[in-house]
């Protein structure tokens, strides 16, 4: 039993946000004695959920104890208006310096919340809103669970941000909903962008026992308590197969990783070792195993790049670095968009979906525009289908979205955005066109992926209210806009630009003028690479292969493919021409173009990858084969190498903002933070820039 007192905690992380706990006792029609309902609060509204660090758990310990020694009918935790607990205060374990104290944090939390679990009166958890990582493990030591059909979040995250759950949820759940369901949960939902269970599928799979609704959660709750502490209610428990189907469920979860982290992300392997060990269904040896896990991957790189992560993402991405007072932000009251293509038609159902304005797209000849305007329409039925709008909003946002081939029709429009064919020239032209008709102060942006927009707003009257605006595909569900400042771009605009990229509920990070900005440069240098060594006479597998133990979502080659080649091959024109010493362009992709090809593999029927003979023979290998740790090498390098030139360049404020790129635009994994990160642990960046790019404690165990 790992005892602190209160001062020991303080001591332990004298900065912690508090969640105290707080008992009280109350009376339930039907039961005999008193009920002690516990409530969770950290002090703050729900913007700042309650967590766990050691004074927390110090409080929640003494709270239970309290509870047990009046004897009471039934024990029962609960959390503040819409959130019962969102896991451990990741800036506890960032703290750790010496694995003893990662080693006290985790058998600190499995010694409180195991007292629910061995309590010899019912213990209840009233999940009234959001729960994840360790609250969930605290509503699964409780015997029983209600859930408010509200919840916002219920997931155990920990796997994505290179962790596990380490305080009993890899032990408790596939021992209660069964180890095939609990793999969904810890490993393919966490590896999936972090999938949250809504209440409903967390009733379904065993995780919670009843739901009720919002209004009268509480009562509803203790009534259903009093049901079960008199044996009127018998909730279910699952047999668990623990032969065949738990050698199953390991198997899968063991392709899951694989497939998604390639082996990368230490937190997911260990969660494998413990589902594993969850068979035997020994708390004390799964408990004892949990902490000293839990205290090797506190202990390392990977989770530190993982941590500093989750902070870009939580904190850097909601201040972006450089952004204008965001007082001088304009009012948008209508959207112009210019095209109706697929990007555009993504763009206009985001706009009017987040802003709720009218969008006009125009384009050049009515069949388009009709078919821009259709896929908004029919976007929205779908949404209508699967009830993520109402009958009155789908109708609201069709109503919203509406074509023209006049760009009069953006007379009164305070935004105007093009998506267009990727020609200086045509960009060009159709900035003049709109320029006639719209106001001095109408913001006109760009969703160009490599051009220079300088240029693009050289010949207009009003230079200085062109931005670049660059989504990532498919629109709705990337969360990076580039926000791009060209020379002459004045505060006002960006500040529109800013306050319109938060209204879309997307991360922006600023950007210098540059060609293709960040990720599309940081790609097109690394898969140049790759593309290179292919060229050199590297075979194809094993080129695509070399960047496997980065755990990237996607291979280079399938990468290209996603992209689209010609898409791919013009973007690498664009910066052969920008800085022809460090980008090439392939002659070979040049005839994988021409030849209308759109991938290097085929899959047969069974699913088998292949590389497409056509492709083989088409392609004129050197003589000059590279082993898959070269490839690796040099493609690394050369991205070491791109990033210290974009820094010396200002392309953004710091190496923080351009992990940040790569997280949220191309969906690098968490446990690289990013790529510097990497990088800096894995001595490429001191080898080719003569240092780090982040100082040794960010993104790095202390030393």
């Amino acid at each position: 039993m790992t005892a602190l007192t209160a001062d020991e905690a303080k001591a332990l992380f004298p900065d912690e946000v508090v969640t105290h706990a707080r008992t009280r006792f109350v009376s339930v029609p039907g039961v005999d004695g008193k009920v002690a309902l516990i409530t969770i609060d950290n002090g703050h509204d729900h913007t700042r959920p309650s967590t766990f660090g050691p004074q927390s758990l110090v409080s929640l310990s003494a709270a239970f104890d309290e509870a047990a020694a009046a004897s009471p009918a039934a024990i029962a935790v609960t959390g503040k208006p819409f959130i019962f607990a969102v896991g451990a205060d990741l800036t506890a374990v960032e703290g750790a310096t010496e694995r003893s104290q990662a080693v006290t944090i985790g058998q600190l939390g499995h010694d409180v919340f195991r007292k629910f679990t061995d309590s010899p009166v019912p213990t209840f958890a009233f999940v009234n809103g959001a729960v994840m990582g360790g609250g969930l493990e605290l509503a699964l030591s409780c015997h029983y669970r209600t859930l408010t059909s509200n919840a916002a979040a219920i997931a155990l995250p920990e796997v994505f941000l290179g962790l596990f759950p380490g305080w009993g949820g890899t032990q408790l759940l596939p021992n209660l909903i069964g180890p095939n369901d609990a793999v969904t949960v810890i490993f393919e939902n966490a590896l999936n962008q972090n999938k949250m269970l809504k209440p409903k599928q967390a009733l379904d799979l065993g995780i919670v026992d009843v739901l009720f609704d919002s209004a009268d959660y509480l009562e509803q709750s203790l009534l259903w308590l009093a049901s079960v502490v008199r044996g009127d209610v018998v909730p279910a428990r699952r047999e668990i197969d623990r032969g065949e189907g738990w050698d199953a469920a390991v198997a899968r979860a063991r392709a899951i990783v694989e497939g998604k982290t390639k082996g990368a992300a230490p937190g997911a392997l260990k969660a494998l070792e413990l589902l594993e060990l969850a068979r035997a269904n020994d708390l004390d040896a799964g408990y004892a195993a949990e902490t000293e896990a839990l205290a090797d991957v506190v202990m390392s790189d990977e989770l530190r790049a993982g941590l500093y992560s989750f902070n870009l993402v939580q904190k850097r991405a909601k201040r972006p670095a450089g952004a204008p007072d965001k007082s001088l932000a304009r009012k948008v009251t209508k959207v112009g968009i210019v095209g109706a293509g697929l990007m555009a038609s993504q763009m206009a159902l985001l706009f009017a979906r987040r802003l709720e304005v009218p969008v006009v797209l125009t384009d050049i000849d009515q069949a388009r525009v009709d078919k821009g305007v259709g896929y908004v329409h029919a976007e929205v039925d779908k949404l209508l289908g699967k009830k993520r709008v109402s009958p009155d909003q789908a109708n609201r946002l069709k109503a919203l979205v509406s074509g023209s081939l006049d760009k009069a029709a953006f007379a009164d429009a305070d935004f105007v955005i093009e998506a267009v064919f990727e020609d200086l020239g045509v960009k060009q032209k159709v900035f003049a066109e709109v320029e006639e008709h719209v106001s001095p102060e109408a913001v006109l942006a760009t969703n160009t992926s490599s051009l220079s927009i300088t240029e693009m707003a050289s010949g207009l009257k009003h230079p200085e209210r062109v931005v670049g605006f660059h989504f990532f595909n498919p629109v709705a569900v990337m969360p990076l806009l580039e926000i791009v400042r060209a020379g002459q771009t004045d505060d006002a605009t960006l500040a529109t630009a800013f306050a319109v990229g938060k209204q879309l509920k997307k991360s922006s990070v600023l950007v210098k003028d540059a060609p293709a900005f960040v990720v599309n440069r940081l790609l097109t240098r690394f898969m140049g690479e790759v593309v290179k060594s292919i060229d050199e006479g590297t075979p194809f597998e094993v080129a695509d292969k070399a960047t496997e133990p980065l755990g990237l979502p996607m291979s280079p080659l399938i990468l290209l493919q996603l992209v689209g080649p010609a898409v791919a091959l013009h973007v690498a024109e664009t910066m052969n021409r920008a800085f022809p010493d460090r980008f090439g362009v392939s002659e070979n992709m040049k005839e994988f173009v021409a030849a209308g090809k759109t991938a290097v593999y085929q899959w047969d029927s069974a699913g088998k990858q292949s590389v497409d003979p056509e492709v083989q023979e088409l392609w004129a290998f050197g003589d000059k084969p590279l082993t898959g740790e070269e490839v690796f090498a040099r493609a690394l390098e050369a991205l070491a190498e791109e990033i210290r030139i974009m820094l010396d360049e200002g392309v953004v404020a710091e190496a923080q903002d351009i992990d940040l790129c790569m997280l949220l635009g191309a969906g690098w994994p968490f446990w690289l933070g990013g790529i510097t990160p990497y990088l800096d642990r894995s001595g490429i960046s001191e080898k080719v820039t003569g240092k780090r790019f982040l100082a040794p404690g960010v993104a790095s165990v202390p030393a």
